[in-house]
């Protein structure tokens, strides 16, 4: 399967159903919300699958068995998945509360339900450049996203916010900014490498969960990088080639802080840094780049 191009006629073809979809389903997403329901959010490769499966661990109390029990996709109902099959809104709707779901969605295009029903909201921010690097591998691997051309070109895209799900800018600052009158932990990607005890410790605190240490152990070791990587039910093996070629970039590739080194040039490393200094200048929202 070829990736379609960012601005052929097929691409569009592809998102005019997909934009049509997503406007009628915002009555399912409703009924899929409900009090108490847990939502992880993030822009795309900003570790949406590690917190998906913090999660569910924290959910079942550490047994790993029932965190195997399907792929992260049947368990965490992604929202924006409008495509044939039994996921996204429908396998939600069908799921008891409290039911965890996922979305890649910028903050101006969450359904007012998310607020009215008082979801709990878990954010995890990565650095620009990390996720960049990540997103483009992504592309490169996945059939079904756009062709990201090379390094160079998949750059200025990202920096000009021409990427799906919107420009990496706007949503982490969104997200950031909602945090003060909703219900949003926000996590940074770099802290839960780095300290993955105290960064888990916030999430249970916030689902108001309290484990013996014993178990807060063992979620932290089944959710290390190097567990997961081998873990069917989180890597997507089980994708075809078709689908997500592995071979060219496994969907679990390094999970580290500052392989953005081994990629951007010192010439671009300097355009972006002036780039990213233009629009992070108005907020305290801060990132680091490596460890």
């Amino acid at each position: 399967m070829k990736h379609p191009n960012y601005n052929s006629e097929e691409a569009h073809q592809q998102l005019r159903p997909i934009q049509f979809q997503v406007k009628q389903t915002q009555n399912k997403i409703v009924s899929a919300l409900h009090w108490g329901n847990i939502v992880c959010k993030n822009l795309i490769f900003s570790g949406t699958t590690w917190i998906q499966e913090i999660v569910d661990m924290i959910q079942h109390d550490g047994d790993i068995e029932k965190c195997k029990r399907a792929t992260t996709y049947l368990r965490h109902p992604f929202i924006e998945w409008v495509l044939p099959g039994p996921f996204s809104l429908e396998l939600a709707e069908a799921m008891p509360s409290p039911r965890t779901l996922k979305t890649h969605l910028p903050v101006q295009l969450v359904p007012p339900s998310f607020w009215e029903q008082k979801c709990k909201i878990i954010y995890v921010a990565r650095n620009a450049k990390d996720s960049l690097v990540s997103y483009y591998h992504f592309h490169r691997m996945n059939k079904n996203m756009p062709e990201p051309g090379t390094w160079e070109e998949f750059l200025e895209k990202f920096m000009a916010g021409q990427v799906l799900w919107g420009c990496w800018y706007d949503h982490v600052k969104g997200w950031w900014e909602a945090k003060e009158n909703h219900c949003i932990l926000y996590l940074f990607y770099e802290d839960l490498k780095e300290d993955p005890k105290h960064e888990i410790q916030k999430v249970l605190q916030f689902l108001e969960k309290d484990l013996e240490n014993e178990v807060l152990d063992k979620i932290i070791h089944h959710t290390t990088f190097e567990i997961m990587k081998d873990n069917r039910m989180a890597n997507y093996t089980f994708q075809p080639p078709a689908v997500m070629d592995h071979s060219i970039s496994p969907f679990m590739r390094k999970g580290t802080v500052g392989d953005w080194k081994n990629h951007f040039t010192m010439a671009q490393n300097e355009k972006f840094d002036e780039d990213y200094r233009q629009k992070m200048a108005r907020t305290n929202l801060a990132f680091r780049m490596e460890l």
